[in-house]
């Protein structure tokens, strides 16, 4: 007899990828808005946005005018020529931060990558070769490449991959006196997430930064500022560092700056950008025109004040709606910044995050994990308070059925 059993796309996924990845199972296959449907015909609330990145939803208009209109010009030229859409991207970046220069990548991997050897090199010009020590914090994630994931603090996405890349130093976050006891003469930089993504979603606080800043200033070391994941509007500002008072010397940022089209950017001072002159470093593909049409695009709708004025309420929104919902004993913690939000899980609710993420689902709501423990929701900024009430709905009922299965009272 035939069987007739649908393949899942967990199977599917096995035979042909990598298994790099566990995917949920369902297939996407349409999104408008906030919304996504998969090949079965049902519908989710987008939480996650593709992790942080689809900042204006799915399908934005004028992000799909854009996209429209540089394919009909030109696609791609190399690094050989520059063109429009990155001259004016980089200008708008300019104009809006604190940066003078930009340099343009295809991921938050590679716009650290670039920020770690700009740091390296700028103090190797000042300063020789001795001065090359990198300090970050543990549980930090700043990429996958070899470069990045030994400068993140989580040793499991290290491990294996032979020796270590030497000359890296982590501390604990908002541990002052730590950091102040590594600011030697031999480090060139301090990196930080101002909200800490992958580690749980902590927002660091703004003493912390500070201290980092004027740390930094005494050792003549560059401060960078990892913003690839709470940047771009998330925070509810363009940039969190706004909201800190806190300058870095150099900023990264990818995720939501293109909108759900692979780009990453490095911003950095005059002073600092000089160190990477002509040859010391490159890509193939970062300043691809279409790339920098779409993040145009992006950048012109996020950094419009009714656009992030509607992610500080919508983030009010949901602050409050998540603590009214909360049943007794799940929630340790409700915290981040902006619409980056993190639920960290507590007693017999503890390392199940994957657990609750797969029952939302199921009620038709996506959300992400950080960690085992940490429910993160990332929603798009441009989210409606009626499709925030909804979301609400949903994560209420998912507690509720989880807290009523196991028979703990409500």
């Amino acid at each position: 007899m035939a069987d007739d059993r649908r393949e899942t796309v967990i199977e599917r996924a096995e035979a042909v990828m990598m298994p790099t990845y566990a995917p949920l199972d369902i297939l996407p296959v349409k999104a408008e808005g906030s919304w996504i449907t998969d090949d079965a015909g049902r519908r989710y609330l987008d939480f996650g946005s593709g992790i942080a990145v689809s900042a204006l939803g799915h399908g934005h208009p004028a992000v799909l005018d854009a996209l429209r209109r540089q394919s009909e010009l030109i696609w791609h030229l190399s690094n050989v020529f520059t063109n429009e859409p990155a001259l004016s991207l980089a200008r708008r970046l300019t104009e809006l931060t604190f940066a003078d220069r930009v340099f343009f990548a295809n991921s938050g991997a590679e716009a650290n990558e670039a920020a770690l050897k700009l740091a390296r090199r700028h103090a190797h010009d000042r300063h020789g070769p001795d001065k090359h020590k990198i300090v970050a914090l543990n549980e930090a994630f700043h990429g996958r490449t070899l470069f990045t994931v030994s400068v993140g603090g989580k040793p499991s996405y290290s491990a294996g991959f032979g020796p270590a890349i030497e000359g890296i130093t982590h501390v604990e976050r908002e541990d002052i006196e730590e950091l102040r006891s590594e600011m030697d003469a031999s480090v060139c930089a301090v990196i930080l997430e101002p909200v800490m993504g992958e580690g749980g979603v902590r927002a660091l606080s703004r003493e912390y930064l500070q201290a980092a800043r004027d740390l930094c200033d005494e050792a003549d070391a560059l401060l960078i500022f990892d913003e690839v994941q709470i940047g771009v509007g998330r925070s509810g500002t363009l940039f969190a560092y706004e909201q800190y008072e806190v300058v870095p010397d150099i900023l990264t940022s990818a995720k939501g700056l293109g909108g759900g089209f692979p780009i990453g950017a490095m911003l950095a001072t005059e002073e600092v950008a000089r160190s990477l002159a002509l040859g010391t470093h490159g890509t193939t593909y970062g300043g691809n025109p279409l790339a920098c049409a779409v993040a145009g695009a992006v950048l012109d709708e996020v950094s419009r004040p009714q656009l992030l004025a509607n992610v500080r309420a919508r983030s009010e929104q949901l602050f409050a709606g998540l603590h009214e919902i909360a049943p007794p004993g799940m929630f340790a913690d409700v915290r981040g910044l902006g619409l980056l939000i993190g639920l960290e899980l507590s007693g017999a609710f503890a390392g199940r995050a994957k657990e609750l993420q797969i029952a939302a689902l199921g009620q038709g709501l996506i959300v992400l994990v950080a960690g085992t423990d940490v429910l993160r929701i990332a929603p798009p900024l441009n989210l409606s308070a009626a499709d925030a009430d909804a979301g609400l709905s949903k994560m209420a009922w998912v507690c509720a059925d989880v807290v009523d299965r196991e028979g703990h009272p409500c």
